[in-house]
């Protein structure tokens, strides 16, 4: 019997996290997922009273609401106050990713290509560490840009710090467009 555990299956397209926000991932993602939700990104700031940012999607694209907010922050604190990830008093923030959502999963860099994103890197890539384009989707080692020169730039996942989409006319325009719940 081979003691590695599997590797995820490919739909298990979670967002890159490390340290304590690994962590905190980690323990709310079944519970997540048990209530309809995908996880976007875990966010711990400040060190007096640590604040925990949970930014979650509704597994069925419909929008996000006031009661999503409600519901994910009753079960993840809960679940937070069992795993006790953080030492003394945290605050708990939950919230929809939003119109220029942070690009953490592939699929957030497939279903947005064709609009504008900024990149940040952990470790410089042609002497640079930020870079402005046009998304051109991802796949599990990359995503890619085409920048507004015209050139493309291919980004190794791990090495991005942060990614997001720039609020456009184009980007409020599609999102306008997307079916929505009745």
């Amino acid at each position: 019997m081979d003691p590695t555990p599997a590797p995820p299956p490919p739909d298990d397209d979670l967002p890159q996290h490390e340290g304590l926000e690994a962590r905190i991932a980690a323990a709310i993602v079944p519970s997540l997922r048990q209530m309809g939700y995908e996880l976007v990104r875990v966010q711990v700031s400040g060190k007096e009273r640590p604040v925990v940012q949970i930014m979650a999607d509704r597994a069925d694209q419909a929008p996000f609401r006031v009661e999503d907010c409600e519901a994910i922050s009753h079960v993840i604190g809960a679940v937070l106050d069992v795993e006790d990830p953080i030492r003394g008093e945290w605050t708990l923030e939950v919230s929809s990713a939003g119109i220029d959502r942070p690009l953490t999963r592939v699929k957030d860099w497939n279903r947005y290509a064709g609009h504008v994103a900024t990149v940040e890197l952990v470790v410089p890539q042609n002497g640079r560490k930020r870079f402005r384009g046009v998304a051109l989707g991802a796949d599990a080692a990359t995503a890619r840009l085409r920048l507004e020169d015209g050139t493309e730039e291919s980004f190794p996942r791990g090495n991005i710090r942060k990614a997001k989409l720039v609020l456009t006319d184009e980007l409020i325009a599609a999102t306008a467009a997307e079916p929505r719940e009745h």
